[in-house]
């Protein structure tokens, strides 16, 4: 199985904290039922606007982390939410995204596709490394 996540955009209406039309949401609430049905949605969430985050940002230089309040002003760089997927392919994670409504409801939202990267495999050979070091090492002692 492979991870995908649909990031929505912020744009600059959940950026002032308006919230898509009844319909949009409606819309938007029938496609994860589906994703659900389908038994590849993982999770889904929206976010608040920037005006109530924080960005930390860290500079190589003094070593200390800066912190920057909201709002953010990049509004086409922002994340408005975001819905990760499980699935067989990148081909089923696009016809999904296809079916996708517009996130915004106003006709100007954006979704990106990100594959994610599955470190369960690296973490369960890790953990066996551990374990049979840990054999190698008791039976040194023996």
């Amino acid at each position: 199985m492979m991870r995908f996540i649909f990031i929505t955009k912020a744009t600059k209406f959940s950026e002032a904290g308006v919230r898509p039309s009844k319909e949009s949401v409606d819309a938007m609430n029938a496609f994860h039922e589906e994703l659900a049905a389908a038994g590849v949605l993982q999770s889904s969430e929206h976010f608040y606007p920037s005006s109530s985050g924080l960005r930390i940002s860290y500079n190589k230089l003094s070593g200390e982390p800066k912190f920057i309040p909201g709002p953010l002003n990049e509004v086409n760089e922002l994340t408005a939410g975001y819905t990760i997927i499980d699935v067989n392919s990148r081909e089923e994670a696009l016809k999904w995204a296809k079916r996708m409504p517009d996130p915004s409801g106003y006709g100007d939202g954006v979704i990106e596709l990100r594959q994610l990267f599955d470190h369960s495999a690296e973490i369960q050979d890790a953990a066996l490394e551990y374990e049979l070091l840990s054999h190698i090492d008791m039976l040194k002692r023996i």
